[in-house]
């Protein structure tokens, strides 16, 4: 079973400073970067299956 994932960043989206935003964020908010970039991956496949039908 799949219980884990590897994220490899892109060399176009480093420039946005993808990883650094997280961090920020996951201070901000009081979560891990993990939790941040699960939440969102949730709430695309919501977002995604709900446009499926």
């Amino acid at each position: 079973m799949l219980d884990r994932v590897s994220v490899r960043v892109p060399d176009a989206i480093l420039g946005q400073k993808l990883v650094e935003r997280l961090k920020e964020l996951s201070v901000k908010r009081n979560r891990t970067v993990n939790y941040l970039v699960v939440e969102a991956i949730l709430e695309y496949l919501k977002r995604e299956e709900k446009r499926e039908g």
